[in-house]
């Protein structure tokens, strides 16, 4: 059962999304049905060294960013230039890119929310904003000098720390806008960017916080890229916008990708009171782990229990579905099928995001949530492309005496896996994320009627 407490609005969005300027941009684009992933010069410079060449990447020019490098050690960005003027040298001077990403997304968010100076700055506005990796692109040049090329650890200069410490995104967020209330940032891979937001309903739920700035980002970094290259999860073989391909059987894994999904969340009262534009409200955030210790494969029964901790005993059922949808061979078919399970077999539809920009890891949830804020917006459901052809056969998994879930296989749910963009009225999106390591996250986001 869920527990009372206060409700929470949406009433900001922001963030960087690849090949677009502007959250409307990216909305456009995915209503019209485009694939946001290219293939990535850096990662093709590298030729057999790597498998994937495919990512939704940004880089600094798209941001109108430029990288100063240091005069001593080549490549590396020592700090940046915002030719717009939007964000003070001082803070460059600390930020990683993504860190700069999720600062020009928290500015976006507090004109948009209408926040003032006082009440952005008051010490009930909080920022809680992680990501999943570290600054691997300082860290990896950092070293390298020191270790290989013998030279003194001032070549990294002074902010070689605050630019790859964990928290470092919330940290410079606060840093730039001065806000008084809580700082952190939650970590749990995948799930990173729902979890923050999550996170951040509970403590404006339970009356910890009025304000904040929220959500998770992942920078641009060929550092992560061969992490996951190296496991031999991404896909390949196919052209970029055909590369993301959630559900389908040819599906042989994720693009890895890069964005930021920044959010302003407000208490629900306050924002009405002052005639904010409430974008949406989260009516419930539950979040688990598998408890099976398998680091990485899905658990049928994990999702089970999240569904049953998102749903409890409210009635609510959403409209749409927002998956995880990560193209990866048993995720995805666990996924649809632990849907099924606690929706049943119509009623609702589901879309896969990451098909038009792939897995943004520590971004995903976050951009995948303003994916979900556009949908309430436009009333549509957004596409799950490259999903040709549904398993017309059991799952291995399915064929086990052990299994409990549904026993049809995958192309029985067709028309719930829509593969362009269509008009619905849609109160209510579901929005699910998981990590390694078992990690679960769910919320339920609806329209503010």
């Amino acid at each position: 059962m869920q527990a009372g407490g206060r409700k929470v609005a949406v009433v900001g969005m922001g963030g960087a999304f690849p090949t677009c300027k502007s959250v409307d941009e990216f909305g456009e684009k995915l209503f019209s049905n485009q694939s946001l992933i290219r293939e990535w010069p850096k990662a093709v410079e590298h030729k057999k060294q790597i498998r994937s060449t495919v990512s939704g990447y940004i880089t600094e020019e798209e941001m109108d960013l430029e990288a100063i490098l240091a005069p001593i050690a080549d490549a590396y960005p020592e700090t940046y230039v915002d030719k717009l003027g939007r964000i003070p040298d001082a803070n460059l001077a600390t930020a990683d890119m993504g860190s700069i990403w999720g600062m020009l997304g928290a500015l976006d968010c507090i004109k948009m929310a209408g926040w003032t100076k006082e009440e952005t700055q008051s010490e009930q506005t909080g920022v809680v904003v992680g990501s999943g990796g570290a600054g691997n692109v300082i860290l990896r040049i950092a070293w390298q000098y020191f270790f290989v090329n013998g030279v003194k650890a001032r070549v990294a200069g002074s902010h070689t720390v605050d630019r790859t410490m964990f928290y470092r995104d919330a940290a410079n967020i606060s840093c730039l806008i001065k806000s008084k209330g809580v700082c952190e940032a939650i970590g749990s891979a995948c799930a990173t960017g729902l979890g923050n937001i999550g996170y951040a309903y509970r403590l404006i739920k339970y009356g910890m916080q009025d304000r904040i700035i929220c959500g998770g980002l992942e920078s641009t970094s060929l550092e992560t890229f061969i992490g996951f290259d190296g496991m031999m999860i991404l896909s390949k073989g196919f052209s970029p916008e055909e590369s993301s391909r959630p559900f389908d059987m040819q599906r042989n894994g994720f693009v890895c990708s890069f964005g930021a999904g920044i959010v302003a969340l407000e208490e629900y009262e306050m924002a009405k009171a002052r005639g904010a534009n409430i974008l949406g409200v989260i009516e419930e955030y539950f979040n688990n782990s598998d408890g099976d210790g398998d680091m990485f494969y899905p658990s049928f029964g994990g999702q089970q229990r999240m569904w049953k901790g998102l749903l409890g005993d409210s009635g609510l059922k959403p409209d749409v579905v927002k998956m995880h949808g990560t193209s990866t061979p048993v995720g995805d078919s666990v996924e649809l099928l632990s849907v099924v399970d606690a929706l049943g077999e119509s009623g609702f539809h589901m879309c896969a995001p990451k098909s038009q920009f792939g897995h943004m890891l520590g971004g995903a949830g976050s951009v995948e949530f303003i994916a979900a804020l556009l949908m309430l917006d436009k009333q549509m459901v957004l596409p799950c492309l490259n999903s040709n052809t549904l398993n017309p056969e059991l799952e291995n998994f399915q064929k086990a005496e052990t299994w409990t879930g549904p026993k049809k296989p995958l192309i029985e749910y067709r028309d719930l896996v829509p593969q362009k963009a269509f008009a619905k009225e849609i109160n209510r999106v579901a929005c699910l994320n998981y990590g390694f390591g078992g990690t679960n996250s769910a919320l339920m986001l609806a329209r503010d009627i």
